[in-house]
């Protein structure tokens, strides 16, 4: 693994501890509301483990907050510019799923994330990851099927869809190909 990606690993790591302490949860309570081992917690806190897309979303969600602002709280910086060479990378080691954050850390209640979705990757996240936000998706090249609840969308280049009331959802890359998308994400709390 590179250094740029070990340093953002370790940046999460320390922010999911952050996040629960400022709670006052102990590993146990985080382990139970997430519905994820006390053990992984523990590894991923340490940063003995790196956590996957999927183990993200369900710790953000146990927080009450969305997988985005988690991982942005770790990574970001204040200013009105982000340059291309210092917008935060984050490749899930599971799927090999990549997530650039692209907005600058300001006063615009607006994020947004540039995913790189590898073909034949299926990548759940729970309802709790949406909780707090309104969000759209803008498909920019290839095709992408995102399951919300019982409701598959199948997208191409070009389309946009706004998401629903937090759901369960899935974004399936049912291809060989990489598909790429945006995410734009309103930040209620922040507007």
């Amino acid at each position: 693994m590179n250094t740029i990606s070990d340093n953002i690993n370790q940046r999460i790591s320390a922010r999911i501890r952050v996040e629960r302490e400022s709670r006052g949860w102990s590993l146990s309570d985080l382990a139970e509301r997430a519905g994820v081992s006390r053990a992984m917690i523990h590894k991923i806190e340490r940063g003995e483990s790196s956590p996957t897309a999927a183990l993200l979303a369900r710790l953000s969600g146990a927080f009450g907050i969305s997988m985005s602002t988690l991982i942005a709280r770790a990574e970001m910086q204040e200013g009105k510019l982000l340059r291309f060479a210092d917008q935060p990378v984050w490749r899930d080691p599971q799927s090999h799923y990549l997530r650039r954050h692209l907005s600058p850390k300001g006063d615009i209640p607006i994020d947004l994330v540039h995913i790189e979705l590898p073909g034949g990757s299926d990548i759940p996240m729970p309802a709790s990851a949406y909780l707090h936000a309104r969000q759209l998706i803008w498909l920019q090249a290839g095709e992408l099927v995102f399951v919300e609840g019982e409701t598959r969308h199948e997208m191409k280049a070009g389309d946009c869809l706004e998401l629903g009331p937090p759901n369960d959802c899935r974004f399936i890359n049912e291809t060989t190909e990489t598909c790429y998308y945006l995410i734009v994400r309103l930040n209620p709390a922040s507007a």
